[in-house]
């Protein structure tokens, strides 16, 4: 692991030798002032009021429309960095409700499922129509496949790219068409080496993007996914959240919510199940979540003998989410690959409901801090199961529902990780 990596933990940015411009020597190697991306300021010496600086945030998809990882930060961002002094301008795949929603500072340029020569086309069209209107400070990529189109647009701009995961390797899982995963690589490499700065979730994605993609280790900065806390800090009791979902009273419960392919673990998760129901007979998962293997994750269940200690919940809306992660004594991600951060484990926390993570990618960096005993000694599913069996009985000591709060909000809460990340498009742009 490169050193230089390691040095930047919580910070913000990154910086490629082949972007349109090479950063100051003097500045692209330095990890960012904790102060500077702390929204926590002593009152008695407040700091001097930040330069306002205009950014343009290239996403995916819209939250609301098609919720996803990326699209859920895309959206915290453009909801909380006017806040540090970063007016904010969209892009992304929706329909014009989005325009409407935001009151236009998101722009929808295609539908989702438009073609892809429909989604460039516009997507060009409607960069070069916000560049004209008003030439942005800073543009900020989060997407590879929006972002190769339209970088070219803004020659003399700095560059942020935001990489939330290999978007190739991603969908190589299950993939039969090989050559679109390759075309998908391509396209990655293209536009992260046009980055000037690069912003990962996690030391782990700090290393794939500077393995996988060429990207020099000296110029990462990280700065972890976010979280609306308050959202999630419903002040709801567990009682009460079972009541409200009609669960049950009196059963240990486990909350789990995860696209259902098979990088997410359920497999194992499911096996894991047999081993807790021998030391908690009536425990209770519930799997959150849509995707490819609902039938053969169902058939799992069913085979296990599980039908009454595992069920496949489908669907459920960002609204219900806390009073699910509330309900529950304890709440897993077992991910097997390619998992960056896990904003899950951030929802659970926010809600205070402890999380059980797989020592995966970047997962045990986001809960690590806050007791090592959430993080599994190894991934598997007779690991699992004794992790998920050893919480349940109390024999693994995890933290309180104030304390997976407190932490939750004092480090990845909307305000803060703003502030980080104010914090690099300002250091993109002084640098450029």
């Amino acid at each position: 692991m490169n050193a230089a990596i390691k040095s930047t933990t919580m910070r913000a940015s990154t910086t490629t030798p082949t972007a349109d411009r090479a950063p100051k020597a003097n500045g692209a190697n330095k990890p960012l002032n904790p102060a500077s991306g702390n929204a926590s300021k002593d009152a008695s010496n407040p700091p001097s009021k930040p330069r306002i600086i205009d950014s343009l945030q290239i996403g995916m998809n819209w939250f609301d429309e098609r919720p996803g990882g990326l699209d859920r930060v895309v959206s915290a961002l453009i909801q909380s960095l006017p806040a540090q002094g970063v007016t904010v301008r969209g892009l992304v795949a929706g329909s014009e409700n989005v325009r409407t929603s935001t009151h236009g500072v998101v722009t929808p340029f295609a539908a989702p499922d438009a073609s892809m020569a429909k989604r460039v086309i516009s997507l060009r069209r409607a960069a070069v129509e916000l560049r004209d209107a008003r030439m942005p400070d800073v543009v900020a990529a989060h997407f590879a496949l929006y972002a190769a189109p339209v970088l070219g647009k803004f020659p003399r701009v700095p560059k942020v790219i935001h990489f939330h995961g290999p978007w190739g390797d991603e969908s190589a899982h299950g993939a039969r068409n090989q050559a679109n995963v390759m075309l998908r690589r391509a396209v990655e490499r293209h536009v992260y080496q046009r980055g000037n700065l690069h912003i990962v979730l996690s030391q782990a994605f700090g290393d794939v993007l500077q393995k996988q993609y060429g990207v020099n280790a000296r110029t990462i900065r990280i700065v972890p996914g976010c979280v609306d806390v308050d959202h999630f800090s419903s002040g709801i009791d567990r009682r009460a959240a079972r009541t409200a979902l009609g669960l049950p009273q009196d059963r240990p419960m486990l909350f789990c919510v995860r696209r259902l392919v098979s990088r997410m673990g359920l497999e194992d998760l499911i096996d894991a199940m047999f081993i807790v129901r021998q030391q908690v007979p009536d425990v209770l998962l519930t799997i959150a979540g849509k995707g490819p293997l609902t039938a053969a994750l169902q058939a799992r269940i069913d085979y296990r003998g599980l039908s009454q200690h595992v069920r496949l919940a489908g669907f459920v809306p960002d609204e219900a989410l806390p009073l699910w992660y509330r309900s529950a004594d304890v709440s897993v991600v077992p991910t097997t690959a390619l998992e960056g951060f896990g904003l899950t484990t951030i929802e659970s926390l926010a809600s205070g409901t402890p999380v059980i993570v797989t020592p995966v990618g970047g997962l045990p960096e986001a809960v690590a801090p806050l007791s090592q005993e959430l993080v599994l000694e190894s991934g598997g599913f007779q690991a699992l199961g004794a992790g998920l069996a050893g919480a349940l009985l109390g024999k693994r000591v995890l933290p309180s529902e104030a304390e997976c709060r407190a932490y939750a909000r004092s480090h990845f809460d909307l305000p803060v990780i703003a502030a980080q990340t104010a914090a690099v498009y300002r250091e993109a742009i002084d640098s450029y």
